[in-house]
C-alpha cells in the first residue's frame, strides 16, 4: 500500500536560501500564526530558529522578538 504525503507536515531543514526535506509531507506549520504553509508557497524562514514564516511581516515581527 502506497503511503500519501497529503495532509501531513514535512520536516524541513532551513538553511540560507534553500532547505531540505527530511520527512516528507506537504506543508509546514508558522511558527507564529500556526497557519498551514504548503511547500510550493514557502518563502519565509529563520535559519537560526529553524522555523517557518506564513510572511514577510510575520517573519519581520519574529526576528524583533530576539
Amino acid at each position: 500500500m502506497l503511503m500519501s504525503n497529503k495532509g501531513r507536515p514535512a520536516r524541513i531543514h532551513y538553511m540560507a536560501g534553500t532547505f531540505r526535506v527530511l520527512s516528507p509531507g506537504d506543508h509546514v506549520v508558522c511558527a507564529v500564526t500556526k497557519q498551514t504553509i504548503p511547500l510550493e508557497a514557502l518563502r519565509y524562514w529563520s535559519v537560526a530558529r529553524q522555523e517557518a514564516y506564513s510572511s514577510a511581516e510575520i517573519a519581520t515581527e519574529a526576528a524583533g522578538r530576539g
